[in-house]
Parts: structure tokens; C-alpha cells; sequence
């Protein structure tokens, strides 16, 4: 891994960027490295547009700034690829990952971008899983496939222990099998 691995999220208010940056980090931090994670956002509205960061490192992180050249970019919300230059600093050798029922082919052409791409279709999963779209947690599944920052044994620990203070044993064995499935379902080329 570079010396610092960026990541920026792009999505919506209430589908949970915010969160999976956390977790992300959360996880990175139970197993050693340095991390930084922080939204951005305007209004607090539900469904409006949100971006999250994550930084992970294996020696501390002295920058504290939005991430403007990321090594992956996450789309939680494909509607967003309309309006918002989501590859925007991203280099051809980095990785985007689409929420998405499309190839990704078919994103690479339509963005124009190069560098790997990988899509899931995390609202399904989502829907399957928890009867509505929250999809982050099958997206954190198709990070960890794409790139694999943490295991995903450290990530469960994280959802086991952070959403196991809030919610039912039923839900965090949802979550968990939304991000396992999304790991098997992510299409990378």
C-alpha cells in the first residue's frame, strides 16, 4: 500500500457515506494503521449530495484537508454521475466503484475513465437484505474486494461492535451478509 491511501465517497444524505468511511477507518484503526475519516456536507437534508473521506496509513497523518487526488473513489449513488465529476483526481491507476446494476465496461466508456472499475448492484442487495437502500455496507463489500485495506474479519468486528450497541443481533447479521454478498457480486475489470 502507498504511504497514504485515499479514498472519497460520493453520495446522498441518509444512505450512509459518512458511516462507511467510519467503518472503514474504524476497522483500519483495530488493525494498526493511522486513519482519518470526516464528512462533507451542506444542508443536512436527506438526499442531499454528501462526500466522506478516508485516509489510512501505516504512519500518522499530519495533512487534514478534502481529498482532491484519491486513490478510489466510491459512487453510493449512481444518479450522482450525472451531475458531480466524480473522477475528478483520479488517476488512471486508481479504482472507481459504482452503485450500480450496469458493467463495468459500461461506466468506464460513459465516464471515460481508464483506471479499474468495479460495479455492484448495492441498492438490490440493499433491498434484499434490509427491505429498503441503504446501501454502504454492500459497498464497504465491494471496497474490500477491490482493494483489500482490511480484511473482511475486521471489518464484522467493527459492525459487530458498533452496530451491535444500537441495533438487534438480527440487523448487524443483516449487515454482514449484505457485505459479504456484495464481495461475492462486485464485477472488477
Amino acid at each position: 500500500m502507498k504511504e497514504i491511501y485515499e479514498i472519497r465517497f460520493h453520495g446522498r444524505g441518509g444512505q450512509g457515506a459518512k458511516t462507511a468511511s467510519a467503518l472503514l477507518a474504524s476497522a483500519a484503526l483495530g488493525i494498526g494503521k493511522h486513519i482519518q475519516s470526516f464528512p462533507e456536507y451542506g444542508a443536512e437534508r436527506q438526499g442531499a449530495p454528501v462526500r466522506a473521506y478516508t485516509r489510512i496509513s501505516d504512519k500518522p497523518i499530519t495533512i487534514h484537508c478534502a481529498i482532491t487526488q484519491p486513490d478510489m473513489v466510491v459512487v453510493i449513488d449512481e444518479t450522482l454521475l450525472k451531475s458531480i465529476p466524480v473522477t475528478e483526481g483520479l488517476q488512471d491507476d486508481g479504482i472507481l466503484i459504482v452503485n450500480t446494476h450496469e458493467s463495468p465496461a459500461e461506466i468506464k466508456q460513459r465516464e471515460k475513465y481508464n483506471g479499474t472499475v468495479a460495479t455492484v448492484d448495492a441498492t438490490k442487495i440493499s433491498i434484499d437484505c434490509f427491505g429498503r437502500n441503504i446501501p454502504n455496507m454492500p459497498m464497504v463489500g465491494a471496497i474490500l474486494k477491490a482493494k483489500e485495506l482490511v480484511g473482511l474479519d475486521a471489518i464484522e468486528h467493527e459492525i459487530r461492535k458498533k452496530l451491535g450497541k444500537k441495533v438487534s443481533a438480527e440487523i448487524v447479521q443483516k449487515n454482514i451478509n449484505a457485505l459479504h454478498r456484495a464481495y461475492e457480486e462486485v464485477k472488477i475489470e
